[in-house]
This record gives structure tokens, sequence and C-alpha cells, in this order.
């Protein structure tokens, strides 16, 4: 990452880059910022929420440990502090589905279950404002937050920013260019990723889960798939995004 030029790294799975002293220091020898890290939530289950409510605690105590940014990244441009990046976790239903969700509304959450999902992701944002960090929300496949209808429905219930996962838009049934221009008072976070459609398509026609996209390769190097790559750069610059 620092070979190639970034000013900073997601945490990725917990542990993968290491801990406390760890992963400041190798963080600190590269120059690099933290830019952010995961973690799904059953925000429609509030019974459950208790434990990823620790699970968000502890990535909000490694954020503390590492971000304090090394020289090299603090005078560069366009660094940041780590976002928190939620995401919702789904059920059996919604992971044995991915994909479908567009051409079958049964599938979505009814406007209870709504209702216990804003409430919860009012608290998870409260505890990462209150911490001192802005969260982002993922929408991701396989999730309760998957599709465009979907995706407009947690921005008109909740008040946390949009990452904007170009691949899992596709997958979802959305137009990552569109999106840029429509939602882009929210997004504050984008996950740039290029996506095979007709993969997308051929793991969806035969009820694959969702392993098997990446298994088969929907999401792959930036220029080799079908994302719009310059379409939508331009839409998130021309409505000034920086992040």
């Amino acid at each position: 990452m620092q070979r190639a030029g970034y000013a900073g790294i997601d945490l990725g799975p917990p542990g993968y880059l290491g801990g406390g002293v760890d992963l400041r220091r190798r963080l600190s020898e590269r120059g690099l910022g933290l830019a952010g890290g995961y973690v799904a939530m059953p925000f429609s289950q509030p019974e459950r929420i208790g434990t990823t409510m620790d699970e968000l605690a502890r990535l909000l105590d490694v954020f503390d440990h590492a971000s304090s940014l090394p020289p090299a990244a603090r005078d560069g441009e366009g660094v940041f502090p780590p976002r928190p990046t939620l995401a919702d976790a789904g059920s059996d239903a919604r992971r044995k589905t991915p994909g479908r969700a567009h051409d079958d509304p049964s599938l979505m959450l009814d406007p209870a279950a709504w209702s216990r999902f804003a409430e919860s992701m009012r608290r998870a944002a409260g505890l990462c404002r209150e911490r001192g960090y802005e969260p982002t929300f993922h929408h991701h496949g396989a999730s309760y937050v998957e599709t465009p209808q979907e995706i407009e429905e947690m921005l008109q219930r909740t008040d946390v920013g949009l990452c904007l996962d170009t691949g899992h838009l596709v997958l979802g049934g959305g137009d990552p260019v569109k999106a840029a221009q429509d939602w882009s008072a929210r997004i504050n976070h984008v996950h740039l990723k290029d996506v095979r459609r007709g993969i997308i398509d051929r793991v969806v026609k035969r009820q694959g889960v969702m392993m098997d996209f990446w298994r088969e390769g929907a999401f792959c190097p930036l220029g080799e798939g079908d994302l719009d790559l310059d379409g939508v750069l331009g839409a998130l610059r021309d409505r000034q995004f920086s992040g």
C-alpha cells in the first residue's frame, strides 16, 4: 500500500494488521494513516445489538491506539480520522438470497423492523460520536440494506453518512454513477471496486450465496470489469467529495 502511493489503509479483519502497539508501529514505519474498520451489526434485532455494541467499542479502542497519524501521513492531503464502517448483519434468509431482493420485496424489512433498525443505528452512531468518530454505513450484499430502495430507506430514517460501495451496489441492482450523483450529500466514504456483471447475473440466476461472488471473481481489479470508473469518479468530483 505504501509503495502504491496510498496515504492510509483499512483495518481488514480483526488482528489482520496486528493490534495495539504493533499496529501503531507498523503504520508509523510506513507513514500510513488508518482509514477505517468494519463491523456488521443486527440493527433490526435490538435483542442482539448489545453484543455487537461491545464489538464496536473494541473497534473504537483500536482506532484510539492507532489514529494519531505519523508525520508522513499527517502532512499529506486527504487524510482523515478513521471511519467506523457500520453494516447490517442480515439474517439467514437474506444470506441465502443475495442479489434477489430488488425483484422480491417480501425479503425486505417491514415498517416495524425498520423502526427497530433506526433505533439501533442511533445507539451505534451515538457511541461512535461519543468517542470522537463519525460513522459511515456500508450497504452490503446479503443484508437488509442491499438494494437502492433499502439504501434510500436507511438514509431517510437515520442521519449516518453512506459508504458507497460500487461493487455491492451493482449486486443490489443499482447504478453506481447515479448513486454517486443522487446520494452525494450523504456519501462520506467510498469503497471503489470494479465488478463483472456477467458473473453477478450468473450467481444470482443459480441462487448462489454471497461467497460465490467473491470465489468466482465478481469483484475484480479496477479496469478489468464493467464499472464506469470515470463516471463514478467524475460524479464524486463534480459534487466536491473529499474523503
